[in-house]
C-alpha cells in the first residue's frame, strides 16, 4: 500500500465511497477552486500534456478520473474532427458539471461521460489509443491495479499521460509550497467550498504521493514502457508520459 491509499477525506468508511462524495460535494466550486488555486497555470499544464497526446494523433481516448472534464474538452479541441474521448469518473456530480461544458461546446459527437470505478473498467482489452488523467490518480483506492486497468485498456503502441499535483523538492520551492498548501489553500477551500475536510485531505495526498523516479518505477510495474517524466512549474505539477510496448 502507498502512502496515500491510507488517507481519507472523512472519518469511516470505505475510502473509494468517501471521495465519490467528497468530490460530490464540491464539484460546484472546484474548477473555481481549482483555477484559482493554481493562478491559472493548471490550464497551462493541460495544454502542455495534450500537445505532447496530440503528436501522436489518437482517435479513441480515455480519461480516467475527468472530474469536471477540462482535460477532455481540451482534448477534443485540439485532437479535432475524427477523435472520441470517452470520460470516466466516479462522481457523479463533478461529471454533471462536465456534461453542462460539453452541451455549451456542443461536443455531443465526440464525446461522453461515463461513471466507471478506475480499478475495474468495464473497457475491453487494447480499446483506446491514448489514456490520460489530470489530477485524479492520488484520489484511487488501489494505485497499482488502477494504472494496471489503464495499461489494460491501452492499445499496444497507445500512449498514457498523466498530469499529478506534487511536492516541489528544491529550496526554496518545497518550503513555499508547504507553507501554502498548509495555510492558503486550506483556508480557502474551506472557505469556498464549505467542506472543511476536502482541502485539508488534498494536501495531504500531495505529500503522501510517491512522484519522479518512485512514480516512473511504478508505472513500470504496472506494464508501461519508455516511461519518464517532466517536472513542471519548479515541480508544483509534474507530467508523466509511458507507451504500451
Amino acid at each position: 500500500m502507498y502512502k496515500q491509499e491510507a488517507i481519507k477525506p472523512y472519518n469511516e468508511g470505505d475510502k473509494q465511497q468517501q471521495v465519490e462524495q467528497m468530490f460530490d460535494n464540491i464539484a460546484p466550486t472546484y474548477d473555481k477552486l481549482n483555477h484559482s488555486l493554481s493562478w491559472n497555470i493548471d490550464r497551462y499544464w493541460r495544454r502542455k500534456a495534450i500537445r505532447k497526446v496530440a503528436s501522436y494523433k489518437p482517435r479513441e481516448v480515455l480519461d480516467v478520473a475527468t472530474g469536471t472534464g477540462d482535460f477532455a474538452i481540451m482534448m477534443v479541441k485540439a485532437l479535432g474532427t475524427g477523435t472520441y474521448i470517452t470520460a470516466t469518473d466516479i462522481s457523479e456530480g463533478m461529471m454533471n458539471i462536465g456534461r453542462q461544458k460539453m452541451e455549451k461546446e456542443n461536443m455531443q459527437q465526440q464525446m461522453h461521460f461515463e461513471r466507471q470505478d478506475c480499478t475495474a473498467l468495464t473497457f475491453e482489452d487494447n480499446s483506446f489509443d491514448a489514456v490520460i488523467s489530470a489530477f485524479g490518480i492520488r484520489n484511487f483506492n488501489d494505485l497499482d491495479k488502477g494504472l494496471a486497468e489503464m495499461y489494460r485498456v491501452t492499445k499496444k503502441g497507445g500512449h498514457l499521460c498523466i498530469l499529478e499535483l506534487t511536492q516541489p523538492v528544491s529550496f526554496p520551492m518545497k518550503q513555499m509550497f508547504h507553507l501554502y498548501a498548509h495555510t492558503v489553500l486550506p483556508c480557502y477551500g474551506r472557505l469556498i467550498s464549505k467542506d472543511p475536510a476536502a482541502y485539508g485531505y488534498l494536501t495531504k495526498t500531495i505529500e503522501a504521493f510517491p512522484q519522479g523516479e518512485q512514480m516512473v518505477g511504478i508505472l513500470n510495474k504496472a506494464g508501461f514502457s519508455e516511461a519518464g517524466f517532466e517536472r513542471l512549474t519548479l515541480g508544483i505539477c509534474t507530467m508523466y508520459f509511458a507507451t504500451k510496448q
